[in-house]
């Protein structure tokens, strides 16, 4: 059978390219090998991050925030990302094992443009480090440290398309079900429930770090 939107498919580089204007001379001189000074505050002053990561099962976006500047600039080219509790799952860093390209998005609260980061990232243990990332003197499992390939800020248009920080007060909780009815939903009631929703706001309290 053959399929009828074959004809609309972007299968070549070439055919991509079309689609698209001349690449401006901003979107290439904002790209640097180095954390700029400037950049450097955009990370120090940002409080939650993607990191993306890929591994043999397939690709991997995790959320992880703190206080600003919980990514440390250790140097222009090095960041270190302290691991905190969490599910266990560690699928992010099990993709560092096999993979250890990865991508960083930075956002801050009011501000439209975000700042991405690509590097290669290890993961660390030496007690030093781990005491030197502690919080309220609980220390992270691991710390990754990512050397810095390339850096460069993103213009603001989808944050603002989105309105994002316009939205942040706006709590659709009518719409969004809660963590513990999802659960039960997908588990057949063996995890989840009320019980769960009653009991995470302390869980999570005493289990931040």
């Amino acid at each position: 059978m053959s399929n009828s939107l074959s004809p609309h498919l972007i299968t070549s580089n070439e055919q991509l390219t079309k689609l698209f204007d001349v690449v401006g001379a901003a979107s290439i001189k904002k790209e640097v090998s180095y954390i700029h000074p400037h950049y450097r505050t955009m990370i120090e002053a940002s409080p939650f991050a993607v990191l993306a990561t890929r591994g043999v099962d397939g690709l991997d976006a995790s959320p992880r925030g703190d206080a600003p500047g919980f990514i440390v600039v250790e140097d222009e080219h090095t960041l270190l990302l302290p691991e905190r509790r969490g599910n266990n799952r560690i699928d992010s860093l099990r993709n560092i094992l096999f993979d250890p390209q990865v991508g960083l998005l930075f956002l801050i609260p009011g501000i439209g443009e975000t700042l991405r980061v690509n590097g290669r990232a290890s993961i660390s243990v030496d007690p030093d480090l781990l005491e030197r990332m502690a919080v309220d003197g609980k220390a992270p499992k691991c710390v990754l440290r990512i050397k810095v390939e390339s850096v460069y800020f993103q213009c603001a248009r989808a944050i603002l398309r989105s309105q994002l920080w316009q939205r942040a007060s706006q709590e659709p909780k009518a719409q969004i079900a809660s963590p513990g009815t999802i659960l039960a939903a997908l588990s057949n009631d063996e995890v989840g429930g009320e019980k769960y929703d009653s009991e995470l706001p302390a869980r999570q309290r005493a289990s931040l770090y």
